[in-house]
């Protein structure tokens, strides 16, 4: 669909330099340019000036829109990457391979936390404060319950981006998060991989390395809020 926003971003050499100012980094716009290649083009164009709101105010309430969508992924972002420092400190994981596993994905949170905190800040939001977490019982568990924890919460974050998707108004953002959800979901692959759910098809999809079915399930904001509440202080 030529007129999807992933095919606009991909074909608007404008549009793909303010998606990589909004995210900042080099990693992520590394990253950023990894995701572009597979829609096709190159970057090699004059820069474009930012978007401003018509008389209506529109692009005001399209940023706001994407505002929440924003906060409510750095909330999780920041669950997510909190929950990797606290596993690798407790020192329960041995296995030097599994280890390094933990590590790097705890790394790419922490760049997600970063890359949406600098995109809330240029679009003129404010980003929100880290939640107080409470993974210890999680911990108390064992090795295994960790892991298991890690895979499910890695699912959670794959169909929470998905649930939000029909809600993101600008296609820069859109990009940004389905950049975002494909790296959650193949965290949730390995990690489920790693923890013996193989290649079964998963309840809910919360479990499992593949979908149920053909199509991932998308969970909406009060049902990813509900399955981290026990994580939450």
């Amino acid at each position: 669909m030529t007129d999807s926003a992933l095919r606009e971003l991909a074909d608007d050499p404008s549009s793909r330099k303010r998606f990589f100012k909004m995210l900042g980094g080099a990693g992520a716009v590394s990253a950023a340019t990894v995701f572009l290649a597979a829609c096709g083009g190159d970057d090699d164009d004059d820069e474009a000036a930012k978007p401003t709101p018509d008389a209506s105010g529109v692009q005001d309430n399209n940023n706001n829109s994407d505002l929440k969508v924003l906060n409510y992924a750095l909330t999780l972002e920041f669950l997510e990457a909190d929950f990797y420092d606290k596993v690798i400190a407790s020192g329960l994981v041995k296995d030097p391979k599994v280890a390094s596993i933990a590590k790097k994905f705890g790394q790419t949170e922490q760049e997600h936390v970063d890359a949406l905190t600098a995109t809330i800040k240029k679009l003129g939001g404010k980003p929100v404060e880290a939640p107080k977490t409470k993974f210890q019982p999680t911990l108390d568990k064992g090795l295994m319950a960790v892991l298991e924890t890690a895979a499910t919460v890695e699912n959670l974050g794959a169909a929470a981006y998905l649930g939000q998707a029909g809600n993101i108004k600008s296609k820069e953002v859109l990009a940004a998060a389905l950049a975002i959800h494909s790296v959650e979901a193949r965290h949730a692959a390995a990690l489920n991989t790693l923890v013996g759910r193989g290649f079964g098809d998963g309840k809910g999809g919360l479990e499992g390395s593949l979908p149920d079915g053909a199509f991932a399930k998308p969970m909406d904001e009060k049902a990813v809020l509900a399955a981290v509440k026990p994580f939450l202080a």
